[in-house]
């Protein structure tokens, strides 16, 4: 799936494209991806002018005039394709938005998680979405009282888009490798130079990953270039780029999870923590 990075890629590959642009029709090959409803999202865009292409989490967000967004989420095949000289198979083909010079933007997605939300207020609509890490309001203290307030292990905290907005599995593995954190880490119990560490982790990795448009691993999302320089994510048993030691994998969460034991430890409490997760993991697992 998408993560901030390369949907933060995409926006500013098509807002020259797209911005300033009135759109003129919609369709769809998929009603099931729109919300509230098909005539909702056609009342709601055909006609307006899109005066801005932003990002918001991992989603693509329409800024509309009159006032009205867009937000598209691209899942785990999503992808947008511009004009005639498309590439998306005609049974992949989900959405086409047509403009006033007949331009036409194709939402494709085979495997038909995304979605294409019509709302009339952007900040009603992305309410549930937790601070932007690359905002000036994602400090080290308000990363401090997050992971104070939450008290949950460390990895599928960062991942709840409540908490966080736009981190995923990747660039979570790879921030906390960065911060020398192990996955299981109870919040709660990181010391203030280790939250500043994470807090200089993860926006460090997020924009290093921007700067190379993103992580390729299949057709859905190419053009980046972030996977040739990843220290632990999907390198399970291969050498640690810091200390040699192998990359060990592990489900934590529910998610497959990348790190280096020897470079990513944890001592004292947070070892009994992260002994009594993995016994509930087996058992949850058993079960």
């Amino acid at each position: 799936m998408p993560e901030l990075p390369e949907v933060e890629t995409i926006v500013r590959r098509f807002r020259p494209l797209l911005e300033g642009r009135r759109i003129t029709g919609f369709d769809t090959r998929w009603k099931k991806q729109l919300s509230p409803s098909l005539a909702a999202v056609r009342a709601g865009c055909v006609g307006r002018r899109i005066v801005r292409l932003a990002r918001r989490g991992k989603f693509i967000v329409f800024q509309l005039d009159p006032p009205g967004c867009l937000l598209v989420h691209l899942r785990m095949s999503g992808r947008f394709e511009w004009g005639a000289n498309c590439e998306c198979e005609p049974g992949h083909l989900r959405a086409i938005w047509t403009f006033e010079d007949s331009e036409r933007l194709l939402f494709c997605d085979p495997r038909k998680f995304g979605r294409v939300i019509y709302a009339p207020d952007l900040a009603t609509a992305t309410g549930e979405l937790g601070v932007e890490p690359l905002s000036r309001a994602f400090t080290v203290a308000k990363l401090a009282a997050l992971l104070r307030r939450h008290r949950r292990r460390l990895k599928p905290l960062l991942l709840d888009q409540r908490v966080i907005a736009g981190l995923g599995n990747i660039y979570t593995d790879e921030a906390l490798f960065r911060a020398g954190l192990h996955p299981l880490t109870a919040s709660d119990t990181l010391r203030p130079p280790q939250i500043a560490a994470l807090h200089a982790a993860i926006r460090a990795v997020l924009r290093e990953a921007i700067r190379y448009q993103g992580t390729t691993f299949d057709h859905a999302y190419a053009g980046g270039d972030m996977q040739h320089r990843l220290a632990v994510y999907g390198r399970k048993g291969q050498r640690c780029p810091r200390c040699g030691a192998a990359i060990r994998y592990a489900r934590v969460g529910q998610r497959g999870t990348h790190f280096c034991p020897r470079c990513q430890p944890i001592r004292g409490r947070r070892r009994r923590l992260v002994r009594r997760g993995q016994r509930q993991t087996q058992a949850g697992a058993a079960r």
